[in-house]
This record gives structure tokens, sequence and C-alpha cells, in this order.
């Protein structure tokens, strides 16, 4: 048996329930991890709440969660490996994604993890599998980001916006991060070269253009987005926050390239991969010094409803984590 973070049906945080359940066993190609930090993302209080709607529809449950125990981000030891696993072996540190991270163990494919970054402790590794290979395809593989180009990051202060600010600073961009009062410091530390706060100045009003926009906000209108876009830029929209219960902020991206037909700039919307070549990759800018996760605070695993609502409620600087 194994105490995990569990609910029966959709709901606030208050469905979520520490329970004694059965430890998995892993099945062919999967590993099962001793967890020892998950990382929270805004996708656990989508899961959570079963909201919008939208994502019921991909697979994840009509009416109840089909995985009823929470978390998506792992780090901790390899406790064994099932048939065909050949990348680990029991007593490897490793870090990645899954499904029901928020418990003592959970079982993961072996292609969704890669070896722990060795300069990171397990909870700074817990912030770094979604948010951080979400942020590397924003900047790198959608938006392009490359030497001397003007890049604008909206939610800076963010689980991902942390993440891209640096790695746009490593791919030799300027880069301006956008955020509320009490993260301007965070994004300055992270090597923005200007922040803008945005509770004090309006983004369109400073009358800069920009090679690259990256929003992981998900809250202002295309039309005002595209205005502050080079000839020929590109628009980023990562995820979807605010909106109906339906498609939530989603509409957003869904909406993105016809916009962009008559714009004269590209605007798209990233669906993030999960790839241990991606975890591999970022891996590697961590070990090198030009990454580094911003943990802003760690919940003990029972206090997992209360890292999910400090996240929702928009405070946190960087990421949060749950220790197990």
């Amino acid at each position: 048996m194994m105490k995990a973070i569990v609910q029966d049906v959709y709901g606030s945080a208050d469905v979520l329930e520490l329970r004694d359940i059965a430890r998995p066993e892993p099945g062919g190609g999967q590993v099962l991890i001793r967890v020892r930090a998950a990382g929270v993302d805004q996708g656990v209080w989508h899961l959570m709440a079963g909201l919008p709607y939208l994502i019921r529809l991909f697979g994840y449950g009509l009416k109840k969660p089909k995985v009823p125990v929470r978390g998506r981000e792992v780090a901790g030891m390899v406790e064994a490996v099932g048939p065909g696993v050949s990348r680990f072996r029991a007593g490897d540190e490793v870090f990645g994604t899954c499904d029901g991270s928020f418990a003592e163990f959970v079982c993961a494919k072996e292609d969704r993890l890669a070896r722990k970054p060795v300069n990171l402790s397990f909870e700074e590794a817990a912030a770094a599998p979604i948010s951080g290979v979400t942020a590397l395809q924003a900047v790198r593989d959608a938006g392009r980001v490359g030497v001397g180009q003007q890049v604008l990051i909206l939610g800076a202060g963010g689980g991902v916006g942390s993440f891209a600010v640096q790695l746009a600073k490593a791919f030799g961009a300027e880069v301006t991060g956008v955020c509320s009062t009490g993260k301007v410091e965070l994004v300055r530390s992270l090597g923005a070269d200007e922040v803008i706060d945005y509770t004090r100045s309006d983004i369109a009003d400073t009358g800069k253009l920009y090679d690259v926009i990256l929003d992981t906000a998900g809250n202002r209108p295309l039309s005002v987005l595209r205005r502050l876009l080079v000839p020929k830029g590109t628009l980023v929209i990562v995820g979807g926050e605010g909106g109906g219960k339906l498609t939530g902020g989603f509409q957003r991206s869904l909406g993105a390239p016809l916009v962009s037909l008559f714009a004269g700039r590209t605007l798209k919307g990233l669906v993030s991969k999960e790839t241990h070549l991606d975890l591999e990759a970022l891996a590697s800018l961590i070990e090198a010094g030009s990454v580094k996760p911003a943990v802003d605070r760690v919940f003990p695993l029972a206090e997992a409803p209360d890292a999910i609502s400090y996240l929702r409620a928009g405070r946190a600087r960087g990421k949060v984590v749950v220790r197990v």
C-alpha cells in the first residue's frame, strides 16, 4: 500500500483526499518510481476541476477523472522496471511526466523520463518537466527565438514564463518580461533585460515592437498582441486560462491560425509534446547553468490541495512543488 492524493469526482480542491491505495506495478515499457517530489502546474487544476469541459472530451473522463490520483510532474528514484525498459535501472534518479505523481510511488512510461540533472534537488527537478519542456518548445520550436531578437514574455513570473525568460536569454534574445508587482524582482533575477509591471503600465502603450511574443498568461485579445509584433513577427500562445466552461481560454489558441491569414504575422497556439529527448535537452541546459527552476514554495504531500489553491490564486513566483 501507499499514500496518495485521490479524488472520486470533479470539483474544487476540497474533493482531494489523502488515502492509502494499492501500490502500482510497472507494465511493459514502464518504470516504477519512488516519488521524492512532484510539480504543480495549471494542468493539475484543470484535471481536478474537469474544466474546461473540452478536456473531458480528450479522454480524461466525462463524469469523473479516469485517473483518480492527481499530479503530472515527477522526480524520484527508480524502484523497479517493467519488461522492455532499457534506459533505466533500479536506483537511477529521474524526472519527467506521468499520471498520478501526488503519491509515494507512480508508474511512468520510459519515453517520458530522463535522468535528473545532477545539480538539482528533487524539488527543483520536479518543477521542470512540464513547464520547462513547454517553455523550450515555445521558445526554440514555435517561436524560433534567435540572437538579437526582441522577445516579449507575458506571464514571465509563472511556471512556464520563468523558464521561457531564461531560455530566450540563453538563445541570445533581448527579453522583456511582463508580470505583476510581486514578481518583478524574480523576473529581473532570471535575466530579463526589461520588466513591465502590468498593474502599473499597459504593454500596448510602450511603443515597442517585438519579433516574438510568448503569451503564457492567456487573457489578452489577439488583436492587441498582434499589433505589438514587427511585420512577419510571431505570437505563440501557450495554454489558455479564463474564458467560459466549455473551452476556457483555449479558444485563443484555436483561433490564432485563422487570424494569421489576415494579420501579416504568424499567430499559433502551442500544444506541447512530452518527450524524453526534450527532457534531456532541458537537462543539458540546466547542467550547463543556462537555466534553473524557480521554486517558490514546497508543500508536504498531505497539503497538496493547498498547493493547487496557492497556484490557482496567482500568487506563485515561479513553480510550486509537493514534497513526498
